[in-house]
């Protein structure tokens, strides 16, 4: 499992940041079907959050089917994702970063305009990028 990563001026709650951080590591196979992750309080000693904030991330993902929690065995990683769910958790983390990319543009001061004006540049030059490695 990669390291967790809190962002604790984010505007998400830490325990949707788990959550999406642990989906996008099973959609990327960084983790797989069987992989034990760490105990709720081992997790939340690492990221220095309360425990019930590990708690309730991995209560919500148990929900969804993605982990299972065995009382005195641990906590694992089920059935790899369809690729109808995989496709969803990426298109939501994409999403996500845009939205943080645009709220702390906007903070900045950057117009719209700007905005696009800088997307679209770096857009241009990782197409110019892609074309020369192929």
């Amino acid at each position: 499992m990669k390291d967790i990563r809190i962002d604790f001026r984010a505007g998400s709650p830490v325990y949707i940041q788990i959550v999406e951080q642990i989906r996008q590591q099973v959609a990327t196979g960084d983790l797989h079907p069987s992989d034990q992750l760490p105990t709720v309080r081992h997790l939340a000693a690492d990221l220095r959050v309360n425990f019930n904030t590990i708690a309730r991330a991995y209560r919500i993902l148990d929900e969804a089917g993605l982990i299972s929690t065995q009382q005195g065995r641990g906590t694992y990683i089920l059935e790899a994702p369809s690729e109808e769910v995989v496709t969803q958790i990426r298109q939501h983390s994409l999403q996500e970063l845009t939205n943080g990319f645009i709220e702390e543009a906007r903070r900045l001061g950057f117009s719209a305009s700007e905005i696009v004006r800088t997307v679209t540049s770096g857009l241009m030059d990782v197409k110019v990028q892609d074309k020369g490695e192929k």
